[in-house]
Parts: structure tokens; sequence; C-alpha cells
């Protein structure tokens, strides 16, 4: 009895730990929720920070935070202060820590070098690498498409090709690919009846 409960405890635990690690793997991973305009590169991006405008980019939201005076404000988009303002050729820097905006400071010192750097960066909308077609507004964009899955079906761009009078596999192992009278029916018991003229 002794060792029936232990070994049950030992499959719960291993249960567990397969869980928790499928659920770090999942959260570790937000290509989908990444913007076509964000840099290539990376699996997981919590934030975004534009030297240009010392503003931040919160992926899981799809929020921008800026300074308003001395309060961080998160908003939908930008606003007009930020109107020429290019995210696709601006550089970007990513940053996976909480809150990055309330340590402001060490960022704008680490990256103010990188003040109109832009348009050096390979960004999420240009890559043809089919990781990043689950983006939504990729050109390659598309929902139901499991990337990096071969489930031996053809694409709908794909065209089967059916050749006339070539036997088929069945008749060529049967002996008869080779006739010209494969679409003739058998008479006889399977015996072929000879031509009449």
């Amino acid at each position: 009895m002794k060792k029936l409960v232990l070994f049950a405890a030992v499959l719960m635990v291993s249960l567990f730990s397969i869980n928790n690690a499928k659920a770090q793997v999942s959260l570790n991973v937000n290509i989908g929720s990444q913007p076509v305009w964000g840099p290539t590169g990376y699996n997981h991006v919590d934030y975004y920070y534009f030297p240009d405008i010392n503003a931040y980019y919160y992926v899981p939201s799809g929020q921008y935070i800026f300074l308003n005076g001395s309060r961080w404000i998160w908003a939908n988009s930008l606003p007009a202060q930020f109107g020429n303002f290019d995210l696709y050729r601006s550089y970007k820097v990513v940053i996976n820590e909480p809150k990055p905006y309330l340590r402001n400071n060490v960022y704008v010192a680490r990256y103010s070098k990188f003040k109109n750097y832009g348009g050096r960066q390979t960004i999420i909308r240009d890559s043809r690498d089919t990781k990043y077609y689950v983006v939504k507004g990729h050109p390659n964009y598309s929902v139901n498409k499991t990337v990096g899955v071969n489930n031996n079906r053809p694409n709908r761009n794909q065209k089967t090709v059916t050749r006339v009078n070539q036997p088929t596999r069945q008749q060529q192992s049967n002996g008869r690919g080779n006739n010209k009278d494969n679409n003739r029916p058998e008479r006889n018991g399977g015996q072929r009846g000879k031509d009449r003229h």
C-alpha cells in the first residue's frame, strides 16, 4: 500500500511539472502578439522602448506609454505631438522587465545614442521567416496557418495533376500496366477476350 501511495505522489508531481513547463513555454513565446513594426529576432517581447520620443509600447495590451508632464499615460495610440514619428523606421529597443518606464532615466542614458538611428532594423512586416506569418498585418498572415507543421496535405495553391491513359498503381502491380487495352472490361473470369475484326 505504501508503494502505491508513493507511486501516486510521484506521478502527481511529474504531471504538475509537465503542465508547469508547458505553461512556462506558452508564456515565453508571444510572436503572434508582436506588432508588424517590431524588430525581428525575438520570440518574446514585453516592452519596446522608442529612444526618438522617449516612450514605450506594452505588447500584451497593445498600448503606448508616454510622459505627459510628470505622469506616465497609457493609450491605444500615440498623441498628436508624435504625429511625425514613424514606427516602421524608428529604432526599437526590446525590454523584458516589469514597468521599465519607472526606471526611465536608465533607458534614456543607455539608449539615447540610438535617437535618429532608424531604418537599420529588420521589422516583422518585411521578414520572410515563416514564424512571423502569425503576426496580424504581415503580408503572409494567416490565422489558420500552423507554422512549421507539415500535415502532408496540399496547399490551396497546389494543383493536383491527373495524367490520362497512365496505368494506375493497382494495374501496374497486377502486371497489366503496359497493355493498350487497360480501359476495356475483362471477360471470361478475368481473361481478356480476343479482338474481333
